[in-house]
């Protein structure tokens, strides 16, 4: 039985500059593998969401991703700012 080959894409978003998130890395493989290696060693939150990779394979890169994919985007930021709020809380405990 053949392995699956796994794919990963990374989206970069810059508030007040980009008019949507923009596809900066994608690749399958050795190369999907560093990108989530490289994504993990600098903190950023990794999700898994084979199907909205399988769309952003097909985009160009430093493309913003298009409208149909924005609902599946938001869904993975709410994902990440909840993370990120999660970490900052346990770090800095209020009492």
């Amino acid at each position: 039985m053949k392995k699956k080959l796994e794919k990963a894409a990374a989206l970069k978003y810059e508030h007040g500059i980009d008019k949507a998130p923009k596809l900066v890395a994608k690749g399958s493989g050795k190369l999907a593998e560093k990108i989530i290696e490289l994504a993990k060693a600098h903190g950023i939150a990794v999700k898994e969401d084979p199907d909205l990779v399988e769309f952003l394979s097909v985009i160009d890169l430093y493309q913003e991703i298009p409208p149909e994919l924005y609902k599946a985007v938001a869904e993975i930021l709410v994902f990440v700012y909840a993370l990120n709020t999660r970490v900052d809380n346990q770090q800095n405990p209020s009492d």
